[in-house]
């Protein structure tokens, strides 16, 4: 039934007119609105199709079968606001006009169910009469199906799906993290003791909706609350809803519904509740993260950042939190200085770090080492692997040097009035060659990305002053190299870690090499930055 109506859909689009033999009675209804002609997949009608109703369809078996709704939104060049939390707000509105039900799901299109208990744990914290006037939903983990064995891309990203949000549970609950969680519908309308009265008596939450969904006055009252002008002037994205403001809508509605005195419940159970896909090329990851760091930025800088507003609402802990989040694409900064600095320095002969005789050499190898190893036992206690968090903390490294330098960039632009940014989504498209590499482990580049300049001109320069450093120790000995040690171990710690780019750059002849282009740029550029900081 959805192909059917998906074909039919795009032929509409295709023509721009919906012609009655592509048609058929069932289907008239879908179109009744198409009135205009000139349709595009970005200018078209909303789309309201009932394709499965509780009260008629059955199962082979007899069972009374789910209600099932397709829905597309009016798209319109006059107005396209919200992306992702624009599409969730038009189907609350949607939704509450057919059915009302007080608990919403929220899913991405690629999750699918891994547990039929999940609705009954879900059910069980929004039945506690103490907790259920402030919870405003309950969130389980992300959790990924089809990673590599060390999962090089580190996908996973268990800090953020599984180790934070149990320490924000002891405070105030999980940040929403856009997927795998249940609502209750009532918090979309002003905080726990601040409720806003919607625009009609069909969208309160404790409205009871009597008729049957593929009535026509439900489906009339759908169309009108789905179309793109209703919300702009009902304050759907600012003050109900999921918010506006951010490209990662998911982090901003959560910190927000905190705000206005709302908690959240992670859930978070042995057997994974939902399962999706990951990206399995590295452009696709990069791509995501620097969205997530444009967006984020978005929020720190606005005028309910979590440094001032957030610290305010929720105190010091959970403000700090959400701060924890909203600056890591700034770690750009620090990042790309110990990528570059203490090498180049390296190369002229330049010492930084204490000496191996100075005590506070010592304090350089604590802090290291209590870093990392910390890390590693965090990770370790939530059932981790060591090549994993390994793969983690060198996808760590190669995010400061793409995704969240490019999301700093994009976004001082975008403020600059210069407007870069976009909703890109991830593609999860799969061939087999591309599989077969990633479960072999092996980085996937293949595309002339700008993002991959900067990971390859620390690689080379990296590689540069080990090398230089590491013959100087053997030429000059360690009492006259004490000086450079500690960037000469920095340097190794970089190339050990770079491993896949020399690979890329140089040993591999398949589609998912370097691209020459990109290894020619950063040898360029790496070559200026060499004459630049030995002085010839």
């Amino acid at each position: 039934m959805y192909k059917s109506m998906k074909v039919r859909v795009e032929n509409a689009l295709e023509r721009g007119r919906v012609e009655e033999d592509h048609i058929d009675v069932e289907m008239q209804q879908v179109f009744a609105k198409w009135t205009i002609f000139n349709f595009t997949p970005q200018i078209h009608p909303t789309i309201i199709e009932v394709l499965l109703a509780s009260l008629k369809d059955r199962d082979v078996s007899g069972g009374v079968m789910p209600n099932l709704i397709y829905t597309s939104r009016e798209k319109s060049k006059a107005y396209h606001h919200g992306f992702k939390a624009g599409a969730l707000n038009a189907l609350v509105r949607i939704s509450a006009t057919m059915t009302n039900a007080p608990i919403v799901l929220t899913l991405d299109c690629d999750m699918y169910s891994n547990d039929p208990k999940t609705i009954k744990r879900a059910l069980c914290y929004f039945f506690d009469p103490e907790i259920l006037p402030t919870m405003a939903y309950v969130q389980f983990p992300q959790i990924f199906h089809g990673l590599n064995k060390g999962d090089i891309y580190f996908c996973e990203h268990k800090r953020l799906f599984q180790i934070h949000p149990m320490g924000m549970d002891g405070l105030l609950g999980p940040n929403y993290v856009g997927t795998g969680c249940f609502f209750q519908r009532r918090a979309f309308f002003g905080g726990p003791s601040s409720y806003i009265q919607p625009e009609c008596l069909e969208l309160c939450p404790d409205h009871v909706v009597k008729k049957p969904i593929g009535s026509l006055e439900i489906l009339e009252l759908a169309h009108s609350v789905a179309a793109c002008d209703y919300e702009k002037r009902k304050g759907w994205g600012t003050t109900m809803g999921f918010y506006y403001g951010s490209l990662v809508e998911d982090y901003y509605t959560g910190y927000r519904l905190q705000c206005e005195g709302w908690k959240g419940v992670f859930c978070y159970p042995e057997r994974p509740a939902f399962l999706g896909d990951s990206p399995i090329t590295l452009i696709d990851l990069l791509t995501q993260c620097k969205r997530w760091m444009n967006g984020l930025l978005d929020v720190l800088c606005s005028r309910y950042s979590t440094l001032t507003f957030g610290l305010q609402r929720l105190g010091l802990l959970m403000s700090f939190a959400y701060t924890y989040y909203a600056i890591g694409a700034i770690l750009c900064i620090p990042i790309t200085i110990y990528a570059f600095l203490p090498q180049l320095a390296l190369l002229s002969g330049i010492s930084i770090f204490p000496k191996i005789s100075d005590p506070w050499f010592l304090l350089y190898i604590f802090l290291f080492i209590g870093a990392y190893g910390k890390d590693l036992l965090d990770f370790l206690l939530e059932k981790g692997t060591f090549i994993r968090w390994y793969n983690s903390q060198r996808m760590w490294m190669i995010w400061g040097l793409s995704s969240f330098l490019f999301g700093c960039l994009d976004y001082t632009l975008n403020s600059l009035g210069i407007s870069v940014r976009g909703f890109d989504v991830t593609s999860k498209v799969q061939d087999d060659e591309l599989s077969k590499r990633y479960d072999q482990g092996t980085f996937e580049f293949g595309v002339a990305s700008p993002m991959f300049v900067p990971m390859s001109m620390a690689a080379l320069i990296n590689l540069l002053s080990f090398i230089k450093g590491s013959f100087g120790v053997i030429s000059r000995g360690l009492d006259n190299m004490e000086g450079l040690i500690l960037q000469i171990m920095l340097s190794g710690f970089v190339v050990i870690n770079c491993w896949p780019l020399y690979e890329a750059m140089v040993f591999r002849n398949d589609n998912g090499r370097m691209p020459t282009k990109i290894t020619l740029i950063a040898a360029f550029l790496t070559s200026i930055l060499c004459v630049f900081a030995c002085g010839y």
